[in-house]
């Protein structure tokens, strides 16, 4: 496996929990402190930090603790990594579903041709 599949894994399952996708989301608005991305979540503190540690993890975010607060940021530039390899699948795909409209398309006019040859 090569490592920006790797990358990708890592990424898609620290996206795969819907707790971290609201951290992520509201991390999007800007920084914020633990205490802050919790409060939403009816869940215990060290509960949810495992969340916010595989998030760091994962590279999606970074920590940095100031005195007794730790603050969160976003790392946009590793969504940016997927977003570029969802614009690559959702390319391949747009070209496969051209390339059978373009066929349908081709079928039917042979389809229609070849009635229109059979009329008398």
């Amino acid at each position: 496996m090569d490592q920006y599949s790797a990358e990708l894994d890592t990424v898609f399952a620290a996206l795969a929990d819907p707790t971290r996708r609201a951290v992520i989301g509201r991390l999007g608005r800007g920084p914020a402190g633990i205490s802050e991305l919790a409060e939403p979540f009816d869940m215990a503190l060290p509960s949810f930090m495992k969340h916010v540690r595989l998030l760091e993890s994962s590279g999606l975010i970074r920590t940095a603790k100031q005195g007794r607060v730790r603050t969160c940021t976003l790392e946009r530039q590793r969504l940016a990594a997927v977003d570029g390899w969802l614009a690559e699948q959702r390319a391949i795909w747009e070209a496969r579903t051209d390339r059978l409209e373009a066929f349908l398309l081709d079928e039917q006019e042979r389809a229609e041709t070849n009635e229109r040859h059979r009329e008398p």
